[in-house]
This record gives C-alpha cells, structure tokens and sequence, in this order.
C-alpha cells in the first residue's frame, strides 16, 4: 500500500523526494513522478482544474443578454487548464492506482495551495468522491529536516476544511462576480446596437478605479503660485545656501473633504508682496547660526517579496512587472538560480540560517568579480546571525522571499543577469551594517526693524558606507559632496556672524500628482488596504491588498489588452473606456465592484470562515443575493442618459452650429442658446471602442479620423478602420461611418485631384508620385487624373493592412528603401493571431508582401565561460570518418558562384557611385539612399532634399533634387 504526495510544482516534488530518501529509501525516477517502497511523489504546475458552470447551466447562445442573467447554477463543474492536460492526466492516473490508498496535500501553506489539490482530488474522482483519505503536509520551509519534520505532524483533512471552504468560496465568487458583471454591463453598453465589450471584476476593476481616480485628480487640479526665498551665506571657511521657513508653522486642519491641503509648507509663501519684503529684509544683512548636529543610521531594505522586486525593477531597469515576472520564473525554474518568485514574503524561516551562509559562500567563490568580495566580507565578518527583521516563521507565508539559491548561474540573458545581480545585492545587503550618516541642522537667522528671518540649512554626509558600500557608495572625505542625499556644509565657527551675500524670491507653481507607474500601481495594489476606513476590513486586507504578487502583474497586463489604459514611457494613463465603464458604476448605484472594501469584505468573511465561525452556504447566499443585485440594476436602468462629468466640444454641430455635448452613450447637438436642438449625434463607442475626447473634437472638426484600432464586430472580431462623418440626404443630417476604403473613382472614371497633396515617393513599378488616396496610397498613374485620364499602372497599398495601421512614414521608408520597420500588429485572418513582419516590394510578384524576421532560438543563446577546445581535439575531430566523408563531399561539389540578380545596366555616371553590376531598380534607390546617408547629404534645413556631391551631380544634372524626383532621374540612368 502507497501514499501518493501531490506537490504543487516538480522542484517541491524533487525536494520532498530528496528529504524523504534517507528516511523512506531510495526513490526510481519515472517521467512524471517519483517511487519508492513507500510514496509515490508527483506534481501539479499550478492550477490543472478550473470551475465552469455545469452544462444545463451554461449558456452559449445569448450569453450577452439580459434575458439569461444572472447566471447562479446550484453547483460547479470542473474543467482541465487546456495548457496542462497531459501532467493533469498523468497526476490522475496516480492518483487512481489500486496500490495507492492514501494521499498526501503537499501543495504550498495557503488558500491557494489547497484550491490546487482539492480540485484535482475532485477531478480524479469524477461523479463520485475518490474516496481515498487526505492528509496535509505544511510546510514554510523547504529544508530536508523541516520537510521530514512535516511529514512527522501531517495535518487531517477535517483540520484544513475550514480553509478549503474558503479556497473554494473565493474561487466560486469571484466566477460569480467576475462573469455576472461582465456580461451585464456588456448587455447594458450593447443595448444602442453592435457589440461593446466591458469587462469587470473584483480585482481589476478596483485596480482600474485606482488609475482613473488620480486621473479625475489629475484634470481636476488647479495650479497655484507660490514663492520660495532662496539666500547665500557667506562665512570665513565660504559659502553655503538656505532657505526661509516660517518657524510657527503649523500642519492645516482638514479641509471640507477632510483631507487637508498637502500643499501647505513651511517654506512657502503665498503671495508675492510678502516674498520680496522678506528677501528685501534679508539682503545686505548679517546673520546669527545655531547648528545641531547629530549622527543617524539607515538599514538596509528588507528582502524582496515579488511585487517589491516588480516595483523596484520598474523603477530601475523599466521592466513591466509581467517582464520583472517572467526573468524570475526563468531564474527559478530554467537556471535554478532563485527561489520561487511568486511570493508575498520578505522573511526567511528561522531554520534557514545555515542555507544562507552556504549561499553566501557560493557568491564569495563565483567568480562574479562585482559581487563576490561582498560575500566574502560578510563571511570574515560573520555578518549572518539570527535577526528577527530576517529570519521570522510568523512573516512567512506560503513562500518565504526571494533569494539566490547554491546554484550559480551561467548562461543568462542580459536582463536575467540585471535581475539576478539585483536580488543578490539586496541579499547581501540586508546581513550588512547599516550605513551611518551625520545629519546637520543650521539656522541662520537675520534681525530687521524687531522681526527674525530663519534660513534653514540642511547637510548629510555619508560617514560609514555599511551596506550601501555593495550599491557603490563610498564614505564621503572633506571634497566629496553627495548631491542627491544633501552635502557637506562649509564649517561655521562657534559666534561667528555670517554675510548674507544674496537673497532672492523663487516663483514656483504647485503641481498635479504624478500619474500611476507600474511601480507606484503595484504598491498602491499592495497597500489598497490602507484607504479602507472600516477597521475590521482593513485588518482583513492587511496582508492581501488588491490581487496577490503572482497575479498583479496580470491584472495591469488585462486592463492593458482591455484598452482601459494605455502605457505612455513609463506612466499609465487611463482610456475613455475606463471613465466610461466608472461612470456606468456609480450610476447604477453598484459601486462596490470598483471599491477596495469588496475585496476586504471578502478577506473577512473568508479568513472567519478559515477559523470556523462563518459557513461556505451563508458566505455564497450572500454572493448570490450581491450577483443579482448587479444584474437587477444593470437591467432596470431606464434613463436616457447616467449621470457623470461630461465634456463639451469646442468644434460646433456641423448640421446647425450648436454646441455639442457628450452625454454617456453619444455626442450630442444640444443646439444655439435659446433655440432647440438639430437632432444630430453620433455613438460614443462605435462597434465597441470609445472616443477619447480630443478624438471626437476631431472628428467633428475634419469629419474624419482613422486608421483606428479596437473595433470589435458583432462576432467579437477585432478590427481597424477609419471613421467618417457624411451627410445623410434623407435624413438632412450628418452621421457616422466606418470608411474601409473602396475606392470607386477608378471603376467610375471620376477624376481624381492631387493638386496641394505631398507625395510619399516613386512608384516602383513606374518612378511616377505615389500619393495618399481613400485608405490607400497610390500611384498617380493608378487613378483617373486630368493628365492622364486613362490609368496605366497598378501600384496600390493600403492604409491598414491585417489591421496593421500603416503610417506615411513607412510608406515613405518603403519607396525609398524597398522595406518598412518590423511592424508588430498584423492579425491572421486564418488563426486570429498576431504577427510581426516587415513590409517589402516585391519585385517579381510586383506588389508589396511579407517579410519576415529570421527564425531564433526560444532561448537567448548561452553565454559559456570555458576554455577553447584544443587545437589537437579539433584535429582529432576532423579526422573521424564522417568527417572526412562531410569534407570529401565538399571537396567533390563546390559552391558555384552566385550569378548577380537579373537586373539594370546602370550608365557609367552612376555606375561610379553604386558600381557597374547589373542591379533590380528598387537595388539602385537602395544603393543611393546608403550613399546619401553615408556622405550626409541631406540637407539640414530640408531633409527632403539632397545635395548633389562631385559623384552625384553627373548623375542627378544639378546641385539639388528632391527625394520624390530620385526615381525618375535614376530611371534615365539604367538600360
């Protein structure tokens, strides 16, 4: 009879095996799991099983209507994650083994971690129970003996049931609210027509809330002057600068809103007047110093959890924290080099001090030249001792923090070593002294007409490097200044009176909060606990926040694909869709799922549920009654507009010349003041994206706008178009279209007009000017024009291509050169997936197609440190049969010589600048554009044109052409 121990990744099963092997016996390694005598070991990868509503409950057709909301089934299905199967099938084929009569819950110490193993015993069962008995190793510490000692103390089933509860009440209620929400705020924004995606959920939509909030701030703030009275001191060792301060200032009340004004300070003076009169005081005057002078120590920061790795990453390399995520689970899983990433922790188990002194002698023998006399100095100093701010069993949750394992790496990319050097440091850095500054204080204070003047004056200089030593900082001598931490003050002597030498009024204006980064997002996600003013859900939220470290990431990345907010360099700013969707909440009066107290309530009610003082029926009773709730507000809503803060286009009604106004769902005339609307409008979210305001202002403006990207069909397909406003005779109105380009003038004879239009570059089927035209860009020759009414070329692009927007720029880069950059956004018509490609001329086809990037390795390649095989060993190498067989078939059939490509004669003129090969046209441009870039001869005034050089101007007949006319002078010069 067997025990069968299901782990919740193959490195936990690999451990188990090693710290069981001296106790239990030797182990037989099989493909998916691990034997002995004794157990049988194997592993999940995460979640194999997911819930879905059973198949009488789920509904397929009509899921986006009303008519089929809620969706509440008395019970869950289970379905395998699509990715995992075949470990799910392998894990279930153990699982179900005669032999094997008991199981072992060895998946992480957490809610999660039972979730994992209750679904997959669930699964393995079918409709009827398994039936075999569980019981739980829990462990917070991988070491051999703390995983034998689990072993000794497993838990029962009926001990951790509370927890299941809980794992599966979270999992169920977020399906709940997740799907509920979802599909009913989509029926609600799809009523008008089309189909207008709008997706919520407990997390995300909190996490949401948080971005638009600071942006409502952001737009909402007011910029105020205020002054600051900057002065130079002058004393006998030499100068120093201070700055005014009101000594009996005091922090303001809160405000109506009960938050007090943050832009209150000290030092700042809010009028004008009263600056100049206290520089005025001051100027010319001497001043008496008082100096306090103190010294001051700064630990180290504590070891990194995931989202502290993410946020400091972000800040430091401008990693996203999906990338920070995806290095460290390299780091873990493909080069051992870190313990598992996707921790809340930053505290080691206490039984973990002799793997930390193993580890810092790995770094000290790396051969890592920057990092290993770090480790060796806090091996001679014996800088590894018990601390509670490190090693602490009751700050350890699933996992402990992240750290380097005994494995040294080799091989890593560029950014896993940025990441991995930086997790090391601050590994070595937290067992180091704390760095130890002197911090000075200095008041000079001048008397003028009765009244004092203060100027403060702060130094703080580096006087013991500790553990910033490892980051590059060093002690600081009497001619060393650290500018960012403040700096040494110049010594002033005990009485001595200083010079104020200058003084000056500095005007300065408050400024907006910063917007979010990923960085600050992922700490506000972390801390959303601390605006909760409930202090039951606040403490329930303490150690949880908004998502978990594993999922955040995610969560941002979701929001992003979602289009409710866009990155912008390192800021993320918030979409219309984004204000729409919090608008559409707080007007139907369900604002809780864009509230962090939903999630605290949550962890509340669970973590009683844990303890076995609340029952999973009454925890998803209430679910219940909150998912109808949803529903019935969404559904009930029957106003013609929900309230919100709306704008009001500067750009007039194009039908009357009234004033336009946005209202939830639409642009609206509102007509002139006194007189009564046109009854012109357009959507606000045409076939699922939203106009950004200025979008819309110009729209109204240009009566088109476009190429854009988000539209969704009635199908869910994504695709891109332009959008016009055309005059609608029948209704004597404007309205809205989508224009995805059929250009009819060719088949009608219409004449087309290029006169004032730019061209983009030479055709090249033909040299003549290709221009912009309907959504594609054109040869002048494809389309009927007064000069030649009678097309004879063919050449045509489009504006989007696969929904790919394809800008002048490109079209431009691809005339001139024959290719476009590697653009990243085409989508397969077949597999609705996206692509990346460059666009090139086609030369023998003769039209633009695909080009694709050369294939590369899933892996960067490994960068080895060992020395050149020998001289003789590559002999011996060459030397082996098949070698010789290799070489001798090289020796009997040599390369032919390539033949040049059928091409051009170029005349000798230009044969003297691109050489006298025969060449395809697209060749010469090529040619020509690498010359012109190469001598810089483009001129600086006017990068369209090109300055001819001696080589160039028998070739182009002049000192100057234009790049538009490059085409048509080479075509003389070719045969």
């Amino acid at each position: 009879m067997k025990t069968l121990v299901i782990a919740e990744k193959p490195s936990v099963a690999q451990d188990i095996v090693r710290a069981l092997t001296p106790v239990a016996g030797k182990f037989d390694k099989h493909e998916e799991h691990f034997e002995n005598e004794k157990y049988v070991v194997t592993s999940a990868v995460g979640h194999l099983v997911e819930i879905q509503a059973p198949e009488e409950f789920d509904v397929k057709r009509g899921k986006w209507s009303f008519a089929n909301l809620p969706v509440i089934p008395p019970r869950f299905d289970l379905k395998p994650v699509d990715k995992t199967k075949t470990r799910l099938n392998a894990v279930v084929k153990q699982a179900k083994r005669k032999d094997v009569t008991q199981l072992v819950n060895a998946c992480d110490a957490g809610r999660e971690g039972e979730l994992i193993f209750r679904l997959i015993e669930q699964y393995a069962g079918g409709k009827s129970p398994l039936g075999k008995p569980v019981k739980r190793l829990w462990l917070q510490s991988m070491t051999p003996q703390a995983i034998r000692d689990g072993f000794d103390q497993l838990r029962t089933e009926q001990q951790m049931q509370g927890l299941a509860d809980a794992a599966r009440s979270r999992s169920e209620a977020d399906w709940l609210v997740g799907i509920n929400g979802t599909r009913a705020m989509t029926a609600f924004n799809s009523r008008d027509g089309g189909f207008f995606l709008t997706t919520v959920g407990r997390v995300q939509t909190p996490t949401l809330s948080v971005v638009v909030e600071r942006e409502e701030k952001i737009r909402k703030f007011v910029s105020r002057d205020y002054w600051e009275v900057h002065g130079s001191f002058l004393a006998e060792a030499g100068e120093y600068p201070g700055k005014w301060f009101d000594p009996n200032w005091k922090k303001p009340p809160p405000g109506p809103d009960g938050v007090a004004d943050p832009e209150q300070r000290a030092d700042r003076v809010w009028n004008e007047r009263e600056a100049r009169e206290i520089a005025e005081a001051a100027r010319g005057k001497t001043a008496t110093v008082t100096e306090e002078s103190k010294p001051t120590t700064q630990a180290s920061p504590l070891l990194f959890d995931l989202t502290s790795l993410q946020r400091e990453a972000n800040g430091r390399f401008g990693f996203s924290a999906k990338t920070t995520l995806a290095l460290a689970q390299s780091l873990y899983e493909r080069h051992k080099a870190l313990t598992y990433p996707r921790t809340d922790s930053r505290a080691l188990p206490e039984d973990y001090l002799p793997v930390v002194k193993q580890t810092m002698g790995m770094l000290a023998n790396s051969g890592m030249r920057h990092l290993a006399p770090f480790a060796q100095q806090a091996i001679d100093g014996n800088y590894v001792k018990p601390s509670k701010r490190i090693f602490d069993n009751a700050k350890v949750s699933d996992h402990f923090a992240i750290i380097p394992t005994l494995q040294a790496p080799s091989g890593l990319s560029d950014a896993e070593q940025k990441l991995y050097d930086f997790v090391v440091r601050r590994f070595m850095s937290v067992f180091f002294p704390s760095a130890e500054y002197q911090v000075t204080t200095r008041i000079s204070t001048v008397e003028h007409a009765g009244k004092k003047y203060p100027f403060r004056t702060d130094g703080k200089v580096l006087v013991k490097p500790g553990w910033l030593a490892i980051y590059g900082k060093e002690a600081q001598d009497d001619e060393k200044e650290d500018d960012k931490d403040g700096k040494r003050l110049v010594p002033v002597k005990p009485g001595e009176m200083v010079k104020v030498e200058s003084v000056e009024p500095k005007g300065l204006k408050t400024r907006p909060p910063a917007r979010y980064s990923e960085a600050t997002l992922l700490g506000a996600m972390e801390g959303a606990g601390k605006t909760i003013d409930d202090d039951e859900l606040r403490e329930a939220m303490q150690e949880k926040g908004l998502g978990t470290p594993a999922t955040r990431a995610a969560i941002i990345e979701g929001l992003l694909a979602e289009k409710y907010m866009h990155r912008e360099g390192r800021e993320l700013i918030p979409t219309a869709k984004a204000f729409q969707l919090m608008t559409l909440l707080r007007g139907l009066g369900v604002e809780e799922l864009s509230k962090a107290e939903l999630t605290g309530e949550w962890e509340y009610k669970l973590a009683q549920m844990e303890h076995g003082k609340l029952s999973r029926e009454a925890f998803m009773r209430e679910i219940a009654e909150m998912t109808e709730h949803i529903v019935k507000k969404a559904k009930e809503y029957d106003r013609d507009t929900v309230p919100g803060d709306y704008a009001t286009l500067a750009t007039p009604c194009p039908n009357c010349g009234g004033v336009v106004k946005e209202n939830y769902r639409r642009y609206s005339c509102t007509g002139k003041p006194g007189q009564e609307p046109c009854g012109f409008s357009f959507g606000k979210s045409p076939a699922g994206r939203t106009f950004e305001v200025e979008e819309a202002e110009q729209l109204l403006r240009d009566k088109q706008i476009g190429p854009l990207e988000g539209f969704r069909s009635k199908a869910g397909w994504p695709f891109t178009s332009e959008i016009v406003l055309k005059f609608d005779d029948e209704a004597n109105n404007w309205k809205l279209e989508f224009d995805f380009g059929d250009d009819k003038n060719a088949e009608t004879g219409e004449i087309v007009d290029f006169a004032g239009q730019e061209s983009l570059g030479p055709c090249p089927k033909c040299a003549s000017r290709v221009f912009e035209y309907g959504s594609n860009y054109v040869c002048e020759k494809s389309v009927p024009t007064e000069a030649q009414p009678t097309p004879s070329c063919d050449f045509k692009t489009g504006k989007i291509i696969l929904q790919q927007p394809v800008d002048r720029a490109q079209v431009e880069k691809l005339l001139a050169t024959g290719k476009t950059d590697l653009l990243d956004k085409f989508v397969s018509m077949r597999t609705r997936r996206a692509f990346k490609a460059f666009l090139a001329w086609n030369k023998e086809e003769g039209k633009v197609t695909f080009e694709f990037e050369p294939r590369t390795s899933k892996f960067p390649p490994r960068k080895t440190f060992t020395k050149a095989a020998p001289a003789a060993a590559k002999k011996a190498a060459a030397k082996t049969p098949a070698a010789k067989k290799v070489a001798a078939k090289k020796a009997a059939a040599p390369k032919a010589p390539r033949k040049p490509g059928a091409g051009l004669k170029p005349s000798d003129a230009l044969a003297a600048v691109i050489g006298a090969d025969p060449v395809p046209r697209t060749e010469v441009i090529k040619k020509l554009w690498d010359y012109i870039k190469a001598n810089g001869l483009q001129d600086a005034a006017n990068k369209r044109a090109i300055n001819a050089d001696a080589k160039l101007k028998p070739v182009f007949g002049k000192d100057q052409v234009t790049m538009f006319e490059l085409a048509g002078i080479v075509g003389k010069h070719l045969a």
